[in-house]
């Protein structure tokens, strides 16, 4: 079964809660603008909506959880 479902607002666990993923990223995998930026770092963290659309680079895991969370959104890792 192949069939997109919508959960609503609650998937996250609670009300109104946003969820979002995070995973890394290798620094090859990105546009070479971008990397030339990055000084000598091999992986950054994205931080993705459920439809896939990357938000946010971040240097590591934890500030991606840090970003997630003051923005009202609930993080989850991704491997």
């Amino acid at each position: 079964m192949n069939a997109e479902y919508d959960f609503g607002t609650e998937a996250g666990g609670q009300t109104g809660e946003r969820i979002v993923y995070v995973r890394p990223v290798a620094v090859t995998d990105l546009p070479q603008e971008v990397q030339t930026q990055l000084g000598g770092l091999d992986h950054l963290y994205a931080v993705h909506a459920p439809n896939g659309d990357r938000l946010a680079l971040v240097k590591d895991r934890w500030m991606a959880f840090a970003l997630a969370r003051q923005n009202d959104m609930a993080p989850v890792s991704v491997h």
